[in-house]
């Protein structure tokens, strides 16, 4: 009988070696608190915030996002313009678009005036009809054109170098030529191509993010304190994605790294220091 009976007991035990573990001991779980502190303030919880478990960065996922999204080139962008060649020149040379104010009066030289058939045009629209303004008057006549070409050019070199030294000496008469120039200015048209592509990657990365790297998610309580239970062992990113925790002056989000064991519960503490640094 005693043998009997130790031949159970280890059979039994055997039994329960190779018995499949509980989910409670395959599996772990998350503990986090999360508070931010305003300027000179005390630490505040974060209340009803939602939190994500995600399976890779955020960071990481817009990365993904926007190697998906092509950036429009602006040489392409330049080219394709229906205006001189001479103006996109000038554009390629400046990597700038943007035909409207004082950043871009800074850039236009007196060269530029006279060899940019879209800023002579708009110069002398805003400064021919000003009374302030004595602009120099050529020489030159077009019959001497035929008659007497080597005459005719002269005359020409030298009023438009004339013209050249005016300008330069009275830079204010430049100060306004972005304001005929409206009607074929491409900056509002570039800068749109840009936004419209930021808000591409926007959308795509959160899509990622919810149904591609979306392990769990929840909300926090009233004391800022939040939980994940069930999690199978691995790595992990606690974030906020795009939104971020108030308080005062702080506004902060996180995507901060956590590593999930078999049977064990991780503690996080969020806060200020351990925050992502603020979007732009």
């Amino acid at each position: 009988m005693k043998r009997m009976g130790f031949v159970f007991a280890f059979a039994y035990a055997l039994a329960l070696l190779a018995a499949p573990a509980s989910k409670s001991q395959q599996t772990g779980a998350i503990d986090f608190t999360a508070r931010v502190s305003p300027s000179g303030g005390r630490p505040e919880p974060v209340r009803a915030n939602t939190f994500y478990l995600l399976r890779k960065s955020f960071e990481e996922i817009q990365r993904e996002a926007e190697e998906g999204e092509a950036v429009p080139k602006l040489n392409d962008f330049i080219s394709g313009l229906k205006v001189s060649d001479e103006l996109k020149d000038w554009m390629k040379r400046h990597e700038s678009v943007e035909l409207y104010g004082p950043d871009f009066v800074a850039l236009v030289t007196p060269e530029d005036v006279l060899g940019v058939p879209e800023f002579k045009k708009a110069y002398f629209q805003q400064n021919s009809g000003d009374r302030t303004v004595k602009l120099p008057q050529p020489k030159y006549k077009e019959a001497d054109k035929e008659k007497n070409p080597q005459r005719y050019q002269q005359q020409v070199d030298d009023y438009l170098a004339t013209l050249k030294r005016f300008i330069a000496q009275n830079p204010d008469t430049v100060s306004t030529i972005f304001v005929p120039l409206e009607s074929i200015n491409p900056g509002s048209r570039w800068k749109k191509m840009l936004n419209d592509r930021i808000a591409r990657v926007h959308r795509h990365t959160l899509e990622l993010a919810e149904l591609c790297y979306l392990a769990a998610k929840t909300e926090t309580d009233l004391e800022g304190r939040g939980h994940f239970a069930g999690v199978a062992p691995g790595d992990y990113w606690l974030s906020t994605l795009e939104t971020e925790a108030l308080a005062g002056d702080a506004r902060v989000r996180w995507d901060l790294s956590v590593s999930v064991a078999a049977g064990r519960t991780a503690t996080l503490e969020l806060s200020n220091l351990n925050g992502v640094p603020p979007r732009h």
